[in-house]
């Protein structure tokens, strides 16, 4: 976790170095920024691993300036993954079109993360999975070549293996979520009620969680120094101890 957080602010530090930031790398060269639009215009995917990601904006929740959508097509998916068994009228993909929605990240107007949140499905018209699928899936996010941004893309990968157990809590809080409004709304298709949107959203600060990363590494790392100590200082002892006995049981040589 520790290397994924050095390498998120790693990519900050380059960009911000020349005045750039993670936001302004996407929407780079597409002129005005139109809420609802995808940026970039065709999406980000990799064909290798069959990861893909947007970024737009269409809330406006305090602070947010937009977020980016992550997703895991039929290619990437692990075997033994099953979409939920669903009857409703709106259709889902499915087959090679299958894709599955994975977290999204909450982003400021300083292109720095703030947020991570899970959607309904309507939200992104995706195939839904149960919450243990889609963390299986979310280990083979992966953006591995340049467009539209060689540090954003490494960026967006090393986030998601350092949050990775907060991105699954949120996923077990989603599934949690829909079951609940399920049970309220019996009435409905819960997966299409536009009343339930966001099904939940963990504020994050990398730097603190970086730092707290490092403190815990730092003390366990000073634990084991310590204990290295003290069976050096024991075995001395003891090494010692075992020198003087001999030396008591040493015959006396005649001159």
């Amino acid at each position: 976790m520790l290397d994924a957080g050095e390498e998120v602010l790693d990519c900050h530090r380059v960009l911000e170095k020349v005045g750039l930031n993670v936001v302004g790398e996407v929407l780079r060269g597409h002129g005005a920024f139109y809420e609802h639009e995808h940026y970039p215009p065709e999406d980000v995917f990799d064909a290798e691993t069959a990861s893909q990601y947007y970024y737009h904006a269409h809330r406006g929740y305090p602070g947010e300036h937009g977020h980016f959508h992550t997703f895991l097509r039929a290619a990437g998916m692990p075997a033994g993954v099953a979409p939920v068994a669903h009857r409703g009228e709106e259709p889902w993909p499915s087959g090679d079109e299958a894709l599955a929605h994975l977290i999204s990240v909450s982003m400021d107007a300083y292109g720095r993360p703030i947020a991570l949140f899970a959607t309904n499905r309507w939200v992104t018209g995706d195939t839904w999975y149960p919450a243990a699928n889609v963390a299986r899936m979310m280990r083979r996010f992966e953006i591995d070549h340049a467009y539209p941004s060689w540090p954003v893309n490494r960026w967006l990968s090393a986030l998601f293996r350092l949050y990775r157990p907060h991105m699954e809590a949120l996923l077990l809080q989603r599934d949690r979520a829909v079951e609940a409004w399920r049970r309220a709304h019996p009435e409905t298709d819960v997966f299409e009620d536009r009343r339930l949107e966001v099904t939940g959203w963990l504020p994050i600060s990398v730097e603190t969680l970086v730092a707290a990363l490092k403190g815990v590494l730092g003390r366990g790392e000073s634990a084991v120094r310590a204990q290295g100590g003290a069976d050096g200082a024991r075995k001395y002892a003891a090494v010692r101890a075992r020198n003087q006995r001999g030396k008591r049981q040493r015959p006396v040589r005649p001159r």
